[in-house]
């Protein structure tokens, strides 16, 4: 199958990043190395292009109960301007996906959702939408900048008149941006670091992107690929899905539950209820290497006996700490931070500890 490719795919391999398929894309997983690029991201400022992830607007006076429907947090929360982070509960206990649910007016809402799930995610959300609400996916007309950092505001500022300091996290604004009209101005981002997602349409994406490469210039501005993405979400231990959450893990065990509202009826939500109730059997938790060592994906999780209790689901060296990190699932006795467990690497059982999250301070 043919890679698809971001409006900026060009623009990335002048830059020199090296480019690799990701979630059926063409996508730039780093530009210099992946740890200069979380650092400049965690200390600085950078500049992600995430144009592979899905954008699908929902009209009309039913698009909030459809919302409501198969999304497990309460979208009636919402006004306008505001965004929530969700997921989508499958019949039998696990996660079709997770996303974010914007409230674009009083009767429209976009859903923003991972790459690799954009048509099983529509082929979702369609099969309850029985009262013909309008559905549209313009995923492959739109591009997405996140700008992380602590200096995010400072970069950004003069390309606005909107005054970024007043967008609180998980809020926006569709407003002129670099000279382009309509621009939707996210105080959100998978990082930790603080900054913007600036949605815009493909034809006008060029332009945003110089703007924002020029105006950081000064304060040393860098893309940054999917590579430092990936540890910098991995610090906070933010979930990532196919990893972390799946088909088969409910937002219980994945410390999700505080996205997951009984104020309302949704797909699954009597049995995930009781879940909650009668107690889960496994969780997901953040853990520190103590013995040197990269934990990674599927790697199993033991405890001192040598019996597994659990895998790992995303793992790395912590460029903030220069330590091995991860996330993975176990057995509900050995989820208490401070607890020891132990990381079969290759031919090795390596010392680790269960950390509160975020792993970074």
């Amino acid at each position: 199958m043919d890679l698809k490719k971001v409006a900026l795919n060009d623009i990335h391999e002048k830059l020199g990043a090296k480019m690799v398929p990701f979630a059926g894309y063409n996508m730039p997983v780093r530009y210099s190395s992946d740890k200069e690029e979380h650092l400049t991201v965690r200390n600085n400022v950078g500049v992600f292009d995430v144009s592979h992830m899905g954008e699908f607007f929902l009209e009309g006076p039913d698009a909030l109960g459809l919302i409501q429907s198969v999304t497990s947090n309460d979208a009636a929360k919402l006004v306008k301007g505001q965004a929530q982070y969700s997921c989508l509960p499958n019949e039998h206990g696990g996660i079709v996906d997770d996303l974010l649910v914007y409230k674009m007016e009083e009767e429209k809402y976009m859903l923003v959702v991972n790459a690799s799930n954009i048509e099983k995610d529509w082929n979702w959300i369609k099969q309850y939408n029985t009262k013909g609400v309008k559905m549209e996916n313009l995923s492959d007309s739109m591009s997405l900048f996140a700008v992380q950092g602590p200096r995010a505001t400072e970069v950004l500022q003069p390309l606005t008149g909107v005054s970024l300091n007043e967008i609180r996290f998980y809020t926006f604004v569709v407003d002129e941006f670099a000279g382009v009209p309509d621009v939707i101005i996210s105080a959100t981002g998978y990082t930790g670091a603080g900054g913007f997602e600036i949605y815009v349409d493909n034809e006008h994406a060029p332009q945003v992107w110089d703007k924002i490469m020029e105006a950081g210039r000064p304060l040393n501005i860098k893309p940054i690929g999917l590579g430092a993405r990936d540890t910098l979400r991995l610090e906070m231990g933010f979930c990532l899905y196919g990893n972390d959450i799946d088909d088969t893990t409910s937002p219980h065990e994945a410390g999700l539950g505080w996205i997951t509202k009984y104020t309302k009826e949704f797909t699954n939500w009597k049995n995930l209820k009781k879940q909650k109730e009668e107690g889960i059997k496994r969780k997901l938790v953040g853990f520190t290497m103590v013995d040197k060592g990269i934990p990674r994906q599927d790697y199993e999780i033991r405890n001192e006996g040598g019996e597994t209790i659990g895998r790992v689901t995303s793992g790395s060296l912590s460029p903030g700490l220069n330590i091995g990190i991860g996330l993975g699932y176990v057995t509900k006795e050995y989820s208490k931070p401070g607890t020891a467990i132990y990381i079969a690497i290759r031919n090795k059982v390596l010392k680790a500890v269960v950390k509160k999250l975020p792993l970074i301070p």
